[in-house]
């Protein structure tokens, strides 16, 4: 089977560790063709080219600046990504019929290039949902329904519509998901399959390490239990319930912080720590994948903050790396994401609103004991290879074709 994938991850080898890269390296071990579109943005000086592998090919498609960039050059190459994939698939890929496109959310804004590849090849459509937009934007109030901004939250709404219409079928990331969309969306999912198709990795084997070395490496602590969190520091995360939170713990002497990340809000926490200089906590801008890793294998817990504000139900992939390294996990979230509730029912974790935090510092004080620690992190690593492989997603998108 022809299978081609549009992303705007931007990746050259599917050696290259990730939610999208493992499902897609699935689908090459199972002997089909896969044909990907990850494009590089302007600002890297990198003219389009092919890259072809054995059962696969990389479409490094020159697009437009949409990171690190401007609101209004990033809105115009967002506006321009769908022509420029269409004109990417008719140029390097007219030769090929595929079967099946699959695509992700983040952007909404493929719906022609989906649409052409149906057209032209009878392909069947697979969305993979993984943002909501732009009811996350109007939940953050990043823009509204009301006032000169309720334009662009039509026209964004429009997009969304328009790509569920073209979906045959739609994976979301869990079962709040699910019910998430089809409540609203009622008049568009009529004779589509909506299901959960999660966010999912091929588990690397445990890391076996000495976790003094690595922390002795960053100065910290070995005598402590070490929370971490890694990813975007951004308004999705709610980053003043997460300062909150460090300062209620600021004297705790069980516990330390690390936080490594970067985003938008970066420079608030960055402020944050240098004004009040605590001592059980380290904040490191940015890590190579490979270290990132190996530093959160010499943690004890993982954490994880969305704002309180949803009334999406997001489930953020970094859990992924947390539970491969077999750490509980501690999320901090909205009420509207059924994460708490799989946390909590596979028992690998505690959950609390991103509101209280005294219940956090609660959460915190349980996780300090290292008998829940330890089996825990058990069951976070056996939770993740029953449920959350590459394989079981290949295989809830395959039984529409078997």
């Amino acid at each position: 089977m022809n299978v081609l994938f549009l992303t705007l991850l931007d990746f050259s080898d599917l050696k290259e560790k990730g939610i999208y890269t493992d499902l897609m390296k699935e689908f090459v071990d199972n002997n089909h063709n896969v044909y990907i579109i990850s494009p590089i943005e302007k600002r890297k000086n990198v003219a389009t080219k092919i890259i072809k592998k054995d059962n696969y090919q990389i479409l490094k498609l020159q697009i437009g600046n949409v990171q690190k960039t401007n609101m209004v050059e990033k809105g115009i190459s967002t506006l321009l990504l769908e022509n420029e994939f269409v004109k990417g698939i008719k140029q390097y890929f007219s030769k090929v019929k595929f079967d099946l496109v699959i695509y992700s959310t983040p952007p909404i804004t493929l719906r022609k290039a989906v649409d052409f590849v149906k057209r032209r090849d009878n392909a069947v459509s697979y969305l993979l949902l993984k943002d909501i937009f732009p009811q996350n934007a109007v939940d953050l109030g990043i823009i509204t329904k009301k006032g000169f901004k309720k334009l662009i939250y039509s026209y964004f709404r429009y997009k969304e519509i328009n790509l569920y219409k073209i979906s045959d079928y739609i994976g979301c990331m869990s079962q709040a998901n699910v019910e998430f969309i089809t409540k609203n969306n009622k008049s568009i999912i009529e004779n589509k399959v909506i299901e959960i198709c999660p966010n999912t990795i091929t588990p690397s084997p445990p890391i076996k390490n000495d976790k003094n070395r690595i922390r002795k490496k960053y100065k910290i602590p070995t005598n402590k239990t070490v929370f971490i969190y890694g990813g975007n520091l951004g308004k999705p995360q709610g980053i003043d319930f997460l300062i909150d939170c460090i300062n209620a713990n600021k004297n705790n002497e069980k516990v330390y912080f690390v936080i490594v990340g970067s985003g938008t809000e970066y420079q608030k926490l960055r402020d944050f720590l240098n004004i009040n200089k605590l001592t059980n906590i380290k904040l490191i801008s940015q890590l190579p994948k490979t270290e990132y890793e190996l530093l959160a294998s010499s943690c004890d817990v993982g954490l994880i903050f969305l704002d309180y504000r949803f009334s999406i139900p997001n489930f953020p992939s970094r859990i992924l790396s947390y539970m491969q390294a077999s750490m509980p996990i501690l999320a901090a979230t909205d009420t509207s994401t059924d994460m708490g509730k799989i946390i909590e029912e596979g028992n690998f974790g505690f959950w609390c609103y991103s509101k209280d935090v005294n219940s956090f510092t609660e959460k915190i004080e349980l996780l300090c004991d290292k008998e829940i620690v330890t089996s825990m992190g058990i069951n976070s690593r056996l939770f993740l290879e029953k449920n959350y492989t590459s394989k079981h997603s290949y295989e809830i998108i395959m039984k529409h074709f078997n």
